[in-house]
């Protein structure tokens, strides 16, 4: 075990499976004192199960960790609250919060109803914002902390369909990352965003073949992302490879990142550009259609 994160305390979201499991298994391997936090639903959120949470924490006590297991909703408002709580009820403190639960519906725009929205509203970007909120009063007052959100490519628009509600929260969380670093960066707290690519629950329901029709029509994004996805093995999408750049977000040699967002997986990391503009037009009057018709930066392509 490392000691990067000795004297730490953490919360992992969603931390019973996948990349969840990963990155709470490396924050205890660096000392850090682990909250693992995992209703137990299915990928879709339905029903709840203990035994995700209990057998992580059994892994890192065995290991020589220390951790505790919690089950609350994070769509739960009173429920973030009760998360940061048991952090400090057990460990006596809070230094890092890696919001990282999720659900995911693939549904068509067409045929997307309200609680599927709902729901995947419900569990990524407010759940994003529930336990960020009880966290951030912790961090405020003590002048330090850690935040490591989890968005998604599907939000840059990779070609993939059927994941609409999907994307839109995704986004949201990149959006609230970056406002995040700004209000809480003049506390000594940093918050950045990964979009992991790995081989989970998750990844298995996406629509890999409406991706591959939309490359076959000639959709160059589909088919970029397709090459990057084919020339990946197995082994290298497996969430493991995540949870490194997770954990070094999240020590002190990573103090002076802030509100950047990287995509992660198959032993690559990159970092995105944040958004900025790409053209601009300018009238002293209002614009009309004919001139707007005339001058607007986006072309028709030929």
């Amino acid at each position: 075990m490392g000691d990067r994160l000795k004297g730490r305390v953490a919360i992992v979201t969603g931390g019973g499976r996948g990349i969840g499991r990963c990155e709470a298994l490396a924050l205890a391997a660096e000392g850090a004192k682990v909250v693992v936090n995992d209703l137990g639903g299915s990928v879709d959120s339905k029903g709840q199960d203990h035994s995700p949470a209990d057998e992580v924490v059994a892994e890192i006590k065995a290991a020589g960790g220390e951790a505790v297991a919690n089950y609350e909703d994070v769509t739960s408002f009173e429920g973030g609250k009760r998360i940061v709580q048991q952090a400090l009820d057990t460990f006596g403190r809070l230094d890092i919060l890696v919001n990282n639960a999720g659900n995911f519906r693939a549904r068509s725009i067409f045929d997307l109803t309200e609680e599927e929205w709902d729901s995947t509203m419900a569990v990524h970007l407010k759940g994003h914002f529930t336990v960020t909120r009880a966290a951030a009063q912790v961090f405020r007052q003590q002048g330090s902390g850690r935040i490591v959100n989890t968005a998604s490519e599907a939000g840059l628009g990779d070609g993939t369909l059927g994941i609409a509600a999907y994307g839109a929260a995704k986004e949201g969380i990149a959006g609230l990352t970056r406002t995040l670093a700004l209000e809480l960066g003049q506390y000594g707290v940093t918050a950045n965003a990964i979009r992991p690519r790995a081989a989970t629950r998750m990844a298995a329901a996406v629509d890999f073949k409406a991706l591959e029709e939309r490359a076959r029509a000639g959709d160059p994004a589909a088919s970029d992302l397709i090459k990057e996805i084919s020339a990946l093995s197995f082994d290298s999408l497996k969430p493991e490879l995540v949870a490194p750049l997770v954990v070094y977000l999240c020590t002190d040699a990573a103090a002076h990142v802030n509100g950047r967002d990287f995509i992660v997986g198959g032993g690559q990391i990159t970092l995105l550009s944040p958004p900025k503009p790409e053209a601009k037009i300018q009238s002293e009057a209002i614009w009309t259609v004919d001139q707007l018709e005339k001058v607007f930066p986006i072309k028709p392509q030929s």
